[in-house]
């Protein structure tokens, strides 16, 4: 008897020092008054959202642990719906966005947190629309696009185009797109088919930009759109017109800057209300020259007031000032 009362309380202190220590793993790994998160000293800013930024947020969380090793950015694509959800919930400290948030998801965020999203332009895009790099096709235009993936569209084979595909390949036309989490699904449909027209069933649609590009290379009828950063020499990016009988016009840096290229977007990121702390550093350090220099190198548009940015450009740290509300 006398044994047994021993190790029950050999048990109980054991299981003291284990709940003792566990508390103290959960105190040093907590949420801060920015947002941030903080495990074992460093600091986590998670960055979630637009498949289309993925490569450039990447990039950019490698090259900022040089300039701040202290400082973790954990980066997940999923498709721009998938950083704005996590924004509305309060569950991110930054959502890559291709497209701009609704009224109605600032709303929501602001109901769950009490914090307005605040936007960010980080740098600029055109959005490419890609073909076989075997298709004699070299340009197109809006009201084609819109007839080929819209609802009700009559274009389906690449004759009604004019267009004679290589020997051997189908003359349909294989629709390629991106699934409805996806900025450029959101944007595409915006700009191409109209906010009353939906797209008509039976495309391929693709869960990454890059997915969009491989299968395309590997498919002789197919089209597909997706950000010109992820162009291969596989596949070719089509000139676009916007209306029938415009000077159609290439995908290009200084094209998605001047405005001619017809598809040119902004790409954001989003903070939960005025950024602070961590965030707002590394939002700063994003608009600064060597950051922007990142952006050309992945093939996205930087900021236009630092386009000309070379790597021996100092990299002075910035404020925000293209965050717009």
């Amino acid at each position: 008897m006398k044994t047994d009362k021993m190790n029950l309380r050999w048990k109980l202190a054991i299981g003291a020092c284990l709940v003792a220590g566990l508390c103290l793993v959960i105190t040093g790994c907590g949420r801060k008054g920015d947002g941030t998160s903080s495990t074992g000293g460093k600091n986590t800013i998670q960055n979630t959202g637009s498949d289309t930024m993925v490569n450039i947020a990447q990039a950019w969380a490698e090259a900022y642990d040089e300039v701040k090793p202290s400082v973790s950015i954990e980066v997940a694509g999923g498709g721009s719906g998938t950083g704005v959800a996590a924004m509305i919930n309060g569950t991110v400290d930054i959502a890559n966005c291709s497209r701009e948030m609704t009224q109605e998801e600032i709303d929501q965020a602001e109901k769950n947190t009490g914090k307005t999203p605040k936007k960010h332009i980080v740098a600029y895009d055109g959005v490419a629309i890609f073909v076989h790099k075997n298709n004699p096709m070299n340009e197109i235009t809006f009201k084609q696009l819109a007839e080929i993936y819209g609802e009700s569209g009559k274009i389906d084979n690449w004759s009604q185009l004019d267009v004679q595909l290589p020997s051997g390949a189908s003359d349909e036309i294989v629709r390629v797109g991106r699934q409805n989490s996806s900025g450029t699904f959101y944007y595409f449909r915006e700009e191409v088919l109209g906010e009353r027209r939906d797209f008509k069933l039976g495309s391929r649609d693709l869960n990454g930009s890059k997915e969009v590009v491989e299968l395309i290379s590997r498919t002789p009828g197919a089209i597909g759109y997706s950000g010109m950063g992820y162009d291969t020499e596989e596949v070719k990016m089509l000139h676009v017109a916007e209306a029938e009988g415009e000077e159609a016009t290439e995908p290009t840096v200084e094209n998605v800057i001047s405005g001619h290229y017809p598809l040119s977007r902004p790409l954001y990121m989003y903070s939960l209300g005025e950024p602070t702390g961590e965030v707002k550093a590394y939002l700063d350090w994003v608009h600064t020259p060597k950051a922007q220099l990142i952006v050309r190198e992945c093939g996205y548009v930087p900021m236009p007031s630092i386009t000309n940015v070379t790597e021996e450009t100092p990299d002075l740290s910035t404020s925000s000032t293209n965050s717009a509300q």
